[in-house]
């Protein structure tokens, strides 16, 4: 069974994932190569919230780890 640090791991991993895809596709939509292109595509809101939601899953991690060190 894995322990929840090996969980969240796995999580940021998966949606690190889901970023480098939509990145990817980033680079070759028609809206991309317009000025404030970024503002309006939709790909790139689901890439920042993406990224908001590692940032929210690396917190509980670094918490987790630093009860850990804790308790060592």
């Amino acid at each position: 069974m894995p322990t929840e640090i090996e969980q969240l791991e796995v999580q940021i991993e998966k949606i690190k994932d889901q970023m480098d895809e939509l990145e990817e596709n980033c680079d070759e939509l028609d809206i991309c190569k317009e000025d404030n292109g970024c503002d309006k595509c939709e790909s790139h809101k689901k890439i920042l919230a993406l990224a908001d939601e590692i940032e929210v899953l690396e917190g509980k991690l670094e918490e987790l780890l630093g009860a850990d060190d804790e308790d060592d």
